[in-house]
């Protein structure tokens, strides 16, 4: 429970305390809900975070959740809590679309694992939500006709980073508290952080990705983005777990939140690689290096390492993710290349100029710097950075013709993403303060493999260190 100034997100335990009180039922919320998302569409510009949604479906399942509320058998902490999913996951009766006009052309008869657990725990899927076309970019721009760009809550002439874009909009402005994405490049913590809530990437394997669209087999993790870290914690110990039908997680370590809760930080190393950390923009890394006294302050200690060979993993990250993208929608580009967005063929046209020899190359590398963080990981319990290099970017009006491709922005935005994909540790970004424009700044901390619980710890400590939370200025209460 965490005490904020001012405004606050409605969390899980926001909706929980409703629902057990008996001042909302998990129907009545569903038709709030409902409500809201035809406001969304019809306001200026629209919010566009929520792609498909379903009245009937919603309804069905938040009035199985308000009969099980009335006869007390309720399923885990998530029953009636609003949630959606990425279009990169299979959800019946949605169309798979993945950000594209071709995909899914019929609707859903199956749901991914990610999905059907949720449904499993009583969660009400409000709907699928907007994302950068295939996971190819980091802005959220997707200009088509199926989904256009989402807006930023905190300023809607901004981005909301991507590629999981809607996913962190819808929570930002408060239609549902918790939003499940893909991370093959930041793809969770990027819109996390542009939108100022919290975004985990799970280790490689940890949450299984079967049922979303392949983009990248060794790079991609599924994770949630939540309101609060309290919240992340809740949904990554219900979707944790080795699933038999996705073989990279078989062979995990139980999922565990031990030493969460600890009152202090006693005994806890964290590493910083200070000219690396300093790779952002000034406003970024003020109050970024506030939050690394912050936590020394609740009794970490702060040990400097060297993160070694960052520029090679840097373009050993983009060729084994564009590589394998490549190879996935090799058909794609092909047949369906001219209903491609532009930045989409950009991309996917730059990945055809690597060779079978570069992406072995950059696979030697993955080897060296996984040993690396191994020899790290002796002394320290996790890496500190900031999240990403510097704030939400700007819309322009010909990015909703032609979309938005900036290589050097991209590269920005990934720069402290990439360890973590590529090497497969999990990651965790949490809003820490604002930049003078208003826009949200985060913060990041990763921890070796299946350590999410050190993550979820320091994750809980930071989230003191904001001094207010600002309220987003697309908000909707579903709760009022």
């Amino acid at each position: 429970d965490s005490a904020s100034n001012g405004f606050s997100f409605k969390g899980i335990k926001d909706y929980l305390e409703c629902y057990r009180s008996g001042k909302l039922t998990p129907s009545q919320v569903a038709k709030n809900i409902i409500a809201t998302l035809e406001d969304c569409d019809k306001s200026t510009p629209p919010l566009r975070a929520i792609v498909q949604w379903n009245q009937e479906q919603i309804m069905l399942m938040a009035e199985a959740s308000t009969a099980r509320y009335r006869n007390k058998c309720t399923l885990s902490y998530l029953d009636g809590i609003p949630v959606c999913l990425k279009e990169e996951f299979k959800v019946v009766p949605y169309h798979h679309r993945a950000g594209t006009v071709y995909l899914g052309t019929e609707p859903e008869t199956e749901d991914a694992t990610v999905a059907k657990k949720l449904r499993e725990a009583g969660a009400v899927i409000i709907g699928v939500s907007n994302m950068h076309e295939l996971g190819t970019g980091t802005t959220g721009c997707n200009p088509n006709r199926y989904h256009k760009i989402p807006r930023n809550p905190y300023k809607p002439n901004h981005f909301t980073g991507g590629s999981s874009s809607g996913s962190a909009a819808a929570v930002a402005a408060g239609l549902c508290p918790v939003a499940i994405g893909t991370d093959g490049g930041g793809s969770v913590r990027i819109p996390a952080s542009f939108c100022g809530v919290v975004g985990l990437k799970g280790t490689f394997g940890r949450i299984s990705s079967h049922g979303s669209l392949p983009l990248s087999y060794s790079t991609v993790s599924v994770g949630p983005i939540c309101t609060s870290v309290a919240d992340a914690a809740v949904v990554y110990s219900i979707l944790a777990g080795p699933d038999p039908l996705y073989l990279y997680g078989l062979k995990q370590p139980k999922a565990s939140l031990s030493d969460m809760c600890a009152p202090d930080l006693k005994g806890l190393k964290l590493g910083v690689d200070w000219t690396f950390f300093k790779a952002c923009d000034a406003e970024v890394l003020s109050i970024c290096e506030k939050a690394v006294e912050h936590l020394q302050s609740l009794g970490a200690s702060v040990v400097e390492v060297s993160l070694p060979e960052m520029e090679e993993v840097r373009v050993a990250h983009v060729i084994c993710i564009l590589s394998e993208m490549r190879d996935f929608l090799q058909p794609d580009f092909n047949k369906h290349f001219q209903d491609m967005n532009l930045d989409t063929r950009a991309n996917l046209a730059l990945a055809s100029q690597f060779t079978a020899l570069d992406y072995i190359t950059a696979n030697r590398q993955r080897t060296r710097t996984m040993k690396f963080l191994q020899e790290i990981f002796t002394t320290v319990n996790c890496i500190l950075t900031p999240a990403v290099a510097c704030t939400a970017p700007r819309i322009y009006e010909s990015d909703h013709l032609t979309g938005s491709s900036d290589f050097s922005f991209t590269a920005r935005s990934m720069r402290f993403m990439q360890l973590g994909n590529f090497t497969g540790i999990p990651g965790l970004v949490v809003p820490i303060g604002y930049s003078t424009a208003g826009l949200p700044i985060s913060f990041q901390v990763m921890a070796k493999w299946w350590d999410e619980a050190v993550l979820l710890r320091i994750g809980l400590k930071l989230e003191q260190f904001r001094s207010h939370t600002k309220k987003p200025s697309i908000y909707y209460d579903i709760l009022a």
